[in-house]
């Protein structure tokens, strides 16, 4: 999301500084100190607050020159730049219900490249789950959907939890009811998704937005989340998919993804639209100044 945001405004003529390991590629200007990512180290750190946090990500800038680019470092980044200061963030969820930030501006959603997403009428018989290996993501659920439902599922994803992974996905990973890719590239995410029946997404969590969602949908496919987070947003039930609250609904949902019509494809989360509605917010917090 962040690079095409960051590509899609350099070519719409905006000055763009990214931050970022050094073996990155951008239209606009890369800053940075650290060579290249660290991605088995970071995938098993996700989610660490706190000193630990800003540890990691303090390589990315250049410290005392420029600010952190992390989403603790907000409120020093507002007081160390000069002029309007947007922030990108999910909705902060109190008690179970949404709150908006004293300085809330709009909703953006995340964008992707629709054409790396191409469509597909027919699809196939194997169910998907697309994402980290974590109990946040349900992977364990979504392997139970999918036996219940009779259906081989293709699980594709990190392992961010190597415990959970080792107790309550490979012993059940066979390579015919469950198959398990590991991560994917950009070559095989869209066959891979389009190609599937239907996506399972049993979160656990409150998730704020969910590329793979909108990615499944670009193709055509049938998506079947639970209703947490901003599923209800992302997903038209009956159009595109089913919003679910129980593992039993879920292969209820399952066994009617033959009524929802994939050409009914949900291609409004485009990169196109995101970054309009970035340099939209741009032009109207300058013309407060």
């Amino acid at each position: 999301m962040t690079s095409l945001l960051a590509e899609g405004l350099s070519a719409a003529g905006v000055d763009v500084t990214l931050l970022a390991t050094l073996d990155s590629v951008t239209s606009g200007a890369l800053d940075g100190v650290c060579p290249r990512v660290r991605r088995r180290s970071i995938a098993r750190r996700a989610g660490v607050g706190g000193d630990a946090c800003r540890a990691r990500v303090e390589p990315f800038g250049r410290v005392r020159r420029r600010p952190q680019p992390s989403r603790l470092a907000a409120a020093g980044l507002r007081r160390s730049l000069p002029g309007p200061f947007a922030h990108h963030g999910p909705w902060i969820l109190r008690h179970g219900h949404p709150a908006r930030l004293r300085d809330y501006v709009a909703t953006v959603h995340h964008g992707i490249d629709l054409d790396a997403f191409p469509f597909d009428p027919v699809g196939g018989r194997r169910l998907t789950a697309f994402g980290r290996v974590h109990p946040d993501k349900g992977t364990h659920t979504a392997i139970e959907i999918a036996r219940r439902a009779g259906m081989p599922l293709t699980i594709c994803g990190i392992v961010q939890d190597e415990r959970y992974f080792e107790e309550e996905i490979v012993p059940k990973v066979d390579g015919e009811q469950v198959s398990f890719l590991r991560p994917v590239g950009p070559e095989r995410r869209g066959q891979i998704l389009g190609g599937a029946a239907a996506l399972l997404h049993p979160i656990a969590f409150d998730e704020p937005f969910g590329l793979s969602v909108v990615e499944a949908m670009a193709c055509g496919t049938p998506v079947v989340p639970y209703r947490r987070g901003s599923m209800a947003e992302v997903v038209d039930p009956g159009v595109t998919g089913f919003l679910v609250d129980s593992l039993d609904e879920a292969v209820t949902a399952v066994a009617r993804i033959a009524t929802i019509d994939r050409a009914q494809t949900e291609r409004r989360f485009s990169a196109d639209r995101m970054v309009a509605s970035y340099l939209r917010i741009y032009r109207e917090m300058l013309g407060q100044c």
